[in-house]
């Protein structure tokens, strides 16, 4: 209860500023965009979301023990992300290419949750191996 509304409280304060001048965001070998996710559909706000295992897995490297792993995360929404004025994707890694492909190339689908970015009209997307 506390948690979504203080998402909304975010959201709130992120449209009265304006909106993001910059949005700077990683992307996960899911897909993933802040947490977004993958699933069966693009959530707008800002929301809590529960991180899969691949996710959870690719974060454990963060974290002295497996079990201290946060099972879910606040993530910006692809709503606020969308409105921001300028978008910068980076990714690093050889492992990250094939789903850069499948995210700047393929359908735009809620089953990449990058793929959404093709539609952002200042995207810029940074790949190094």
């Amino acid at each position: 209860k506390d948690l979504a509304r203080e998402c909304v409280r975010f959201d709130e304060i992120i449209q009265q500023l304006g909106g993001i001048d910059l949005q700077l965001l990683g992307i996960g070998n899911n897909g993933h965009i802040g947490f977004n996710e993958p699933g069966e559909y693009f959530q707008a706000g800002t929301h809590v979301e529960s991180l899969t295992p691949e996710t959870i897995a690719a974060n454990s490297r963060f974290f002295e023990l497996p079990s201290r792993v946060p099972q879910r995360a606040i993530t910006m929404g692809m709503g606020g992300i969308m409105k921001a004025h300028k978008v910068l994707l980076i990714a690093e890694g050889s492992a990250k290419m094939e789903i850069i492909a499948r995210a700047m190339e393929g359908p735009v689908t809620p089953h990449v949750p990058a793929s959404i970015l093709q539609l952002h009209p200042d995207c810029t997307v940074i790949v190094s191996s």
